[in-house]
C-alpha cells in the first residue's frame, strides 16, 4: 500500500481529516459546508455527521480533488484501499459508503451513489458478560467516578453517546427515572433509575461537584468524551483478566439479556432500549438462557391444582 493510502486511510481523527481536507482539496470547504448544513436540517446526530464527514473528507484527500469530479472507478479504488486496510473494521467501511451516499444523493448524482457496493448485514454474535463478570468490572476502576459510569450503563442499557449527554436534570429521584434527551433516531425516552446506582450517584455528584452534565470533561461547561469511557472501560477489562472481546457496548447488551432472563417481556425491553423495530431487540432472544416450557394446552392448566 502507497504512503498516500496509508495516510488517507489512518486512523486520524475526523476533525483532523476534515481540517486537512479543507486545508488541501479545492471547493471542499463549499461542499462540506453544504453537507453539514443539510445533516443538521435533518436532524442527524452529532455522531453520524462525525462519522460521514470523515468519510467525505478521506475520499476527497485520497484524490486531492472534489468528490462532484470524481470518476466511478476512483471511488471503486478507494473503497478496495478501505476494504483491505487491516485495522478498518466493517461498521468503519458501512459508514463511510454510507457518508458517500448521503454526500451523491444530495447533490442528486444518482448515477455515482448507484455504483457504490450494497452493504450486505452480518449478523455478529453478541457477547454479553456474566453477573460475577459485571461486579468485578464495576470495582476495578480507581475512580468513583468511572465505577459509576460504567454501572450506569449497564443499569440503564445506555449507548455510550447517551451517558455523554446526561445532564444532572435528567435525573428523577422521586419517580426513579432518567430521561434520554434526542437520542439515535432524534427520539427521546425515560429509563429506570436504580435504587443502588442512585446511591453512587449522589456520592459522586458530592465529590466531584458537577455543573450541567453529569459526567463533566475537562472543563465543567462540557460533557465527558466518549474516548475517555473507552479507555476507562479498556483498563477495567485488564484489571479484571476477562477474556472476551467485549467494548462498552457490551455492558448494553448484557443489560437486555440479563433483563430478558429475569423475565421481562420483549416489548418492555424494546421501549426501554429506545429501538425503533422490535426485530432488533429479538437478536437477544438467541444469546439469552431463557428456561423453555413444554407446550401444552392451556385447558389442563386452568384447571390445575395450585
Amino acid at each position: 500500500m502507497s504512503k498516500t493510502t496509508q495516510q488517507c486511510l489512518g486512523s486520524d481523527s475526523a476533525k483532523t481529516v476534515i481540517a486537512h481536507a479543507k486545508r488541501d482539496v479545492p471547493n471542499f470547504i463549499e461542499h462540506y459546508k453544504k453537507f453539514e448544513q443539510k445533516m443538521i436540517i435533518g436532524g442527524y446526530s452529532s455522531s453520524t455527521l462525525f462519522c460521514y464527514g470523515r468519510a467525505v473528507a478521506k475520499l476527497s484527500l485520497y484524490w486531492k480533488k472534489s468528490l462532484l469530479e470524481l470518476q466511478p472507478e476512483e471511488v471503486n479504488e478507494f473503497l478496495h484501499a478501505l476494504a483491505e486496510e487491516k485495522q478498518a473494521s466493517s461498521t468503519y467501511f458501512k459508514l463511510t459508503v454510507y457518508g458517500l451516499r448521503f454526500f451523491y444523493r444530495l447533490y442528486k448524482m444518482d448515477d455515482k451513489r448507484i455504483e457504490l457496493p450494497v452493504i450486505r448485514d452480518t449478523k455478529k454474535i453478541i457477547i454479553v458478560f456474566s453477573k460475577e463478570e459485571l461486579k468485578r468490572l464495576f470495582m476495578a476502576p480507581k475512580s468513583l467516578k468511572h465505577r459509576v459510569i460504567l454501572a450506569l450503563i449497564y443499569s440503564a442499557g445506555l449507548r455510550i453517546s447517551e451517558l455523554c449527554n446526561l445532564k444532572i436534570t435528567d435525573i428523577d429521584s422521586d419517580r426513579m427515572q432518567l430521561q434520554i434527551r434526542n437520542s439515535k433516531g432524534n427520539k427521546s425516552r425515560y429509563v429506570i433509575l436504580s435504587d443502588y446506582i442512585l446511591i453512587g450517584l449522589r456520592e459522586y455528584v458530592l465529590s466531584s461537584k458537577p455543573s450541567v452534565y453529569l459526567f463533566n470533561g475537562k472543563t465543567k461547561s462540557k460533557p465527558l468524551g466518549t474516548g475517555s469511557i473507552q479507555q476507562s472501560f479498556r483498563r477495567a477489562m485488564k484489571v479484571t483478566n476477562i477474556n472476551k472481546e467485549a467494548s462498552v457496548h457490551t455492558l448494553r447488551h448484557s443489560y437486555a439479556t440479563h433483563l430478558l432472563e429475569d423475565g421481562l417481556d420483549i416489548v418492555t425491553i424494546k421501549e426501554l432500549l429506545g429501538h425503533s423495530h422490535i426485530e432488533t431487540t429479538m437478536r437477544y432472544l438467541h444469546v439469552a438462557k431463557i428456561d423453555r416450557i413444554r407446550a401444552h394446552s392451556p385447558l389442563d392448566t386452568l384447571y390445575k391444582k395450585p
